[in-house]
């Protein structure tokens, strides 16, 4: 049986509300990492594309762990409040009402198994190695 490993990526200051945002992670919490970026390349929803875009990052990191690409699997994926921007609109009489301009982050948690890594028994020989073997 193969390890089991976590590997994370996320994404910080995205500027949409992180409510917002959360309703689209919403659609690909707990699925595979095809399945997710199947769905939410037909999400017809603003926070779609930096979700994916965090998601493929996450995928990236994990092939390079060494995880088998097919394993993978979201198991968390968190959006939480990022910095906010007080702003404020002229309104009548000289007055100022305030106002925040939201960000977000995204993190993204997968799961996957480890590749079993090769041993030299695993190796095909080279046509040069078979060479020298004969010659001896």
């Amino acid at each position: 049986m193969a390890d089991v490993t976590k590997i994370t990526a996320t994404a910080k200051g995205i500027r949409l509300s992180p409510r917002k945002v959360g309703l689209v992670a919403s659609l690909v919490r707990g699925r595979t990492v095809a399945d997710a970026l199947a769905i939410l390349q037909y999400t017809n929803k603003r926070p779609a594309k930096p979700i994916a875009k965090v998601i493929a990052s996450a995928k990236a990191n994990a092939v390079n762990s060494r995880l088998v690409e097919n394993s993978l699997q979201i198991s968390q994926i968190q959006v939480t409040a990022g910095p906010r921007l007080r702003r404020y609109n002229p309104a009548a009489y000289g007055r100022a009402l305030p106002y925040l301009k939201r960000s977000s982050h995204i993190i993204v948690e997968l799961t996957g198994e480890v590749k079993p890594k090769k041993t030299a028994a695993d190796k095909p020989e080279t046509p040069a190695a078979k060479a020298k073997k004969e010659t001896k």
